[in-house]
C-alpha cells in the first residue's frame, strides 16, 4: 500500500507517529521514534517555554490488561529550547512536528515567536488540551479564548499550524470549534487528547493510583477508543477540507488505524500502547492495518479515508 500523505509542507511515507506526550521528551527517545520500523513522523514533547518537572509520581499507571491507561503528567518537559534545537540541528530522518504549550497566553504566544524567530519552517502542534495541569484548565473547552489566542497568533505568524484538542461530547460543541477553527489557515486538528479527570481505585488497597489531582487523571488506551472516533468524524464532517486531522485515541490494532480512516484522519497517532509496547508498535500496527486492506481488497487509501457510512446510506 501506497500511504503517501501531505499536511503543509511536510510529506509522510508512514501513517503512523507517537501521541504528543508519549516516548519524546529526550533526544534518546525522539530519535529511538525517528528509527522505528513503520513510523510516519516524530512528535516532540509538548513545550513550555522553561524546563518543567511536571507532577510527583505515581503519576502514570498502566491498567493490567495492558491496554488502557490514567496519567496525570502534568506537562514534564525540557523547555522549549531543548526541542528547538532538536529539530533545528540533528539529522531528522522523518518529518518532525514541534508541540508547543504554555501555563498562560502570554507563555504560549512567547513560545510561538521564539520559533518564529529561529527560522524553523516545519509543522508547529500547538497543545490546548492538557487536562493534567493543577490549576489550569483545558483552553480548547473555552471557545472564546481559543477564538483570541488564535487571532493573536496569526496577527504574526505565518507558517505550518496545527492545534491539539480535547474530547468534545456535544454536538454543539463540535459546531462550535469548527466554526472558529474554519476562519483560520490551519494545517491540521489533531484529536483527541486523553479523557480528563477519570478516576482509577486500587481493589488491594482501595486508593487511587495517581498522586496528583486526588487521584484524578486523563484516560488513554483502548477505553477511549469511541469517544477519539466520534471527534475524528464529527470534525472532519464539519471542517474545512484544506484543514487535515491526526486522529488520536484508542489505537491498539490495526483494525484501530482503520477507523480512523474510516473517519476522516489523514494520520493515526499512537498513545498508551506505544508506552506500553515501545516503537516496534508502529510496524506491528502497519502490518495489521495491510492485512485488512488485503483481504477488502483495498488498493488506495482514497478507498477507506472518510468512506464511512451510516446506517442510511445505501451500500
Amino acid at each position: 500500500m501506497n500511504y503517501s500523505t501531505t499536511i503543509a509542507n511536510e510529506h509522510f511515507d508512514h501513517l503512523l507517529l507517537n501521541a504528543g506526550g508519549i516516548f519524546c521528551e529526550t533526544v534518546d527517545q525522539l530519535e529511538k521514534i525517528q528509527h522505528a520500523p513503520g513510523a510516519g513522523a516524530v512528535m516532540t514533547k509538548s513545550a513550555t517555554a522553561e524546563k518543567r518537572a511536571g507532577n510527583p509520581n505515581p503519576r502514570y499507571f498502566t491498567y493490567p490488561d495492558h491496554h488502557n491507561t490514567i496519567n496525570a503528567m502534568g506537562l514534564p518537559n525540557l523547555g522549549i529550547d531543548y526541542y528547538l534545537d532538536y529539530v533545528l540541528h540533528h539529522q531528522l530522518t522523518l518529518p518532525t512536528i514541534l508541540s508547543v504549550v504554555g501555563l498562560s497566553e502570554e507563555e504560549i504566544v512567547a513560545n510561538v515567536k521564539k520559533i518564529r524567530a529561529s527560522g524553523y519552517d516545519g509543522l508547529i502542534e500547538l497543545n490546548l488540551s492538557c487536562p493534567n495541569v493543577p490549576g489550569k484548565p483545558q483552553i480548547a473547552y473555552d471557545f472564546d479564548t481559543t477564538d483570541h489566542l488564535l487571532d493573536r497568533i496569526y496577527s504574526f505568524f505565518t507558517g505550518h499550524l496545527g492545534v491539539k484538542l480535547p474530547p468534545y461530547f456535544d454536538m454543539a460543541h463540535f459546531d462550535r470549534i469548527a466554526k472558529i477553527l474554519n476562519q483560520y489557515p490551519l494545517a491540521y486538528v489533531n484529536a483527541v487528547n486523553s479523557v480528563g479527570n477519570g478516576l482509577v481505585i486500587d481493589p488491594e488497597t482501595d486508593r487511587v493510583v495517581l498522586m496528583a489531582k486526588g487521584g484524578f487523571g486523563g484516560l488513554g488506551g483502548a477505553q477511549i477508543k469511541a469517544t477519539a472516533l466520534a471527534n475524528v468524524r464529527a470534525l472532519r464532517l464539519r471542517l474545512k477540507p484544506e484543514i487535515k486531522i491526526i486522529g488520536t485515541g484508542g489505537v491498539t490494532t490495526g483494525r484501530d488505524v482503520y477507523d480512523h480512516l474510516l473517519c476522516g484522519a489523514d494520520l493515526v497517532s499512537v498513545g498508551s500502547q506505544l508506552a506500553i509496547e515501545g516503537p516496534s508498535i508502529f510496524q506491528r500496527l502497519e502490518d495489521e492495518l495491510e492485512a485488512i486492506f488485503a483481504e477488502k481488497h483495498i488498493e488506495s487509501l482514497d478507498q477507506v479515508r472518510g468512506k464511512l457510512k451510516r446506517l442510511d446510506e445505501a451500500e
